[in-house]
């Protein structure tokens, strides 16, 4: 935990986990009535947690925020709370089951009061979880804010982070543990695997199975590189020998994929959230309509009609994302224009400029296509929010699915276009190399170095801090420093951006790549460094999030998938495009183009054979989920039997 601790207005000293901020002309009405709630009885309807008010800073001279508040709780309530959330843990046999607060002694690392049984990532989950779950009761509105209203059951924290009354919730770090995890993580170069587990216990399932996947997709990579580096010193010319890598690529994209479903669901298990039940999904912040009743909970909750919101996707989002997907294609045009223009230089003066002139409207088409992804991404983020999704996965996925297509088409279209109705094969694979390299530049810019020259450049304040914090090099920062730096650092936005980057390199692997054999080998190396950047901007740049209990990777493995299923496809018709395959049918064009279908289908049958005998989670897994519903439901049935029993002798 952290080094120092605060106390409560009751006297009760407790390690702060959580940071509230609300706005800093919040009126006291509001900020007494909203700290009352929070440590309220849960028999009162209140949170039942620690709650103290930050105190001043070092720097007198400058105007800081007095509204902030760090939240902690007793190891009881975090116990009861890891309990309410069905949190599973390692039982001394070495079973995971939820954990439940009688039998604490029964689960592994579990000595005294529970102190460092939970790690600080769960701690911190629960408190997020019992605010989340913080609901009015007879409140008609804030206090102090008319148009902040409530009615019975609707989410306190919800509705201030709606009205911009409370700033942000964040989860603080915890230094100690944050230099060993850093230092083990990547600030020291070496051969060797991540620190899953570390990872997962500081950060939380979601962000150790986003890692864990990058690792992964690394190795797996590794084949398709040894293979590809011989191929390119050997046969660079020679594109009648890319059919051999061509059916190499296909096997190896579905097998690593199932492989990587049996890894998920293993280390899932082991952390326990492959075989957690899903909590029940509450509106979206966001999310508005007409006051009404949910009939699965009873609960009064904004009503907003479905056909309005299909009205919003179908007449609105989709013909933007169509409208956006012709603007992707006239770039694309004017790109080629250029490759013609330079290409025509070049012809009639073949210098060595000349020839780098060649790569030129590669590059810019490059810097383009991202440019244009990253304005799409603030258009999608936008229309979704408009289109009004009651749950967070509902908005979630809509907004990948927007991302997905455009990004795949802005990417893609240009090398598709260049492969099957050019059939340009020199012109292909420097427009791959071209635009690969230039994405990976471009990515390791935007997503490391640039986010915290940023936030260097435009928060002042917080280099002064950093200056004052090598004041204490000697010894640890002032809690108070800590919390106000913290605050002021960026707000890490998830692993979305991250996720949808390995997907595209997937895509330049797994569909082109028979053509350009140093892919493989250029994502890998990108991969390495990812690692690097990812962790440092991680322990560096932003703020701790908040810990997700994912037991997988989500909509992204369909994403990849589908994927795959593409360069199925893709790889046959570059099979059937080749010279040596072409030759086998000098005369019929027809039956060529059959035989090439006939491939695909088969190649794609075989595809789906294997998904079938890779089963998705390992045997000896299944055995231990089959055996824990068993006992549940022994456990089920004794519990019956037992208030059977006990009704029958009071009936006596």
């Amino acid at each position: 935990m952290l080094q120092e601790s605060s106390v409560d207005s009751s006297g009760s000293r407790f390690a702060p986990l959580v940071v509230l901020e609300l706005a800093s002309d919040t009126k006291e009405e509001a900020i007494a009535w909203l700290l009352s709630r929070i440590r309220d009885r849960q028999q009162n309807g209140g949170a039942e947690l620690l709650v103290e008010q930050l105190g001043p800073g070092i720097g007198l001279e400058e105007k800081e925020n007095p509204n902030m508040f760090l939240v902690g709780a007793s190891m009881q309530r975090l116990l009861c709370g890891a309990e309410d959330l069905g949190l599973f843990k390692e039982c001394t046999d070495g079973s995971m089951r939820a954990f439940t607060f009688a039998s604490k002694h029964n689960f592994k690392d579990f000595k005294g009061d529970g102190d460092g049984f939970l790690s600080m990532a769960e701690c911190q989950y629960v408190i997020k979880h019992e605010l989340d779950t913080l609901r009015a009761k007879e409140e008609t509105n804030v206090p102090g804010y008319s148009h902040a209203k409530l009615y019975p059951g609707k989410s306190i924290i919800r509705r201030l982070l709606s009205k911009g009354i409370l700033i942000q919730m964040f989860p603080l770090h915890e230094n100690e543990e944050l230099k060993r995890l850093s230092f083990s993580w990547y600030k020291k170069v070496k051969v060797s695997l991540q620190p899953l587990d570390d990872i997962r216990h500081y950060y939380g399932e979601g962000q150790a199975l986003y890692f864990g996947f990058l690792e992964y997709f690394t190795f797996a990579l590794m084949p398709m590189a040894l293979i590809g580096v011989p191929y390119y010193l050997f046969d660079w010319e020679d594109y009648d020998k890319y059919v051999v890598f061509a059916v190499f690529n296909l096997i190896w994209c579905t097998v690593i994929l199932e492989l990587w479903k049996r890894r998920s669901a293993s280390l899932a298990y082991y952390w326990g959230t492959l075989c957690r039940k899903k909590a029940f999904e509450e509106p979206r912040p966001g999310f508005h309509g007409v006051l009404g009743h949910n009939p699965v909970t009873g609960r009064a909750e904004p009503i907003y009609p479905t056909s309005k919101r299909h009205l919003r996707v179908y007449l609105v989002s989709l013909p933007f994302v169509l409208l956006c997907l012709y603007l992707s294609l006239y770039i694309m045009m004017i790109y080629f224009q250029m490759e013609g223009w330079a290409l025509s230089i070049y012809d009639e003066n073949p210098t060595f400029w000349t020839h780098i002139l060649l790569f030129i409207p590669s590059i810019i088409y490059a810097v383009v296509i991202e440019a244009m992804n990253l304005i799409y991404r603030y258009a999608a983020e936008f229309l979704t929010e408009w289109e009004n999704h009651r749950l967070e996965s509902s908005y979630q996925n809509h907004l990948v699915l927007k991302v997905l297509v455009f990004n795949f088409f802005n990417c893609f279209a240009s090398l598709f276009y260049i492969a099957f109705v050019m059939q340009d094969m020199e012109l292909l694979r420097q427009s791959l190399a071209t635009l690969l390299i230039t994405s990976q530049i471009l990515n390791q810019f935007m997503e490391a170095f640039l986010p915290y020259w940023l936030q260097r450049r435009r928060n002042k304040k917080m280099i002064r801090k950093i200056q004052k914090r090598r004041l204490y090099e000697e010894k640890e920062l002032p809690l108070v420093e800590q919390v106000r730096l913290e605050a002021d650092m960026s707000t890490y936005l998830g692993t979305f951006d991250d996720y949808l980057e390995l997907f595209l390199l997937f895509g330049y692997v797994s569909l082109f790549s028979c053509v350009f054999p140093l892919a493989a080998v250029l994502v890998v190396l990108n991969n390495i460094t990812e690692v690097y950047s990812d962790a440092f901007k991680m322990c560096r740049v932003f703020k701790r999030p908040f810990a997700d209990p994912a037991a997988n990777i989500g909509v992204w493995q369909l994403a990849f998938e589908a994927m795959s299923v593409i360069a199925v496809v893709t790889n046959c018709a570059l099979i059937g495009m080749s010279p040596q395959v072409r030759s086998y049918f000098p005369e019929s064009e027809t039956q060529l183009i059959l035989c090439t279908v006939a491939a695909e289908h088969v190649l794609l049958g075989f595809k789906f054979i294997l998904t079938f005998l890779i089963q998705d989670v390992p045997k000896h897994i299944q055995d231990k989920l089959a055996r824990l519903e068993f006992e549940s439901l022994e456990a089920l049935k004794k519990k019956k039997m037992l208030e059977a029993s006990q009704l029958s002798k009071t009936v006596q």
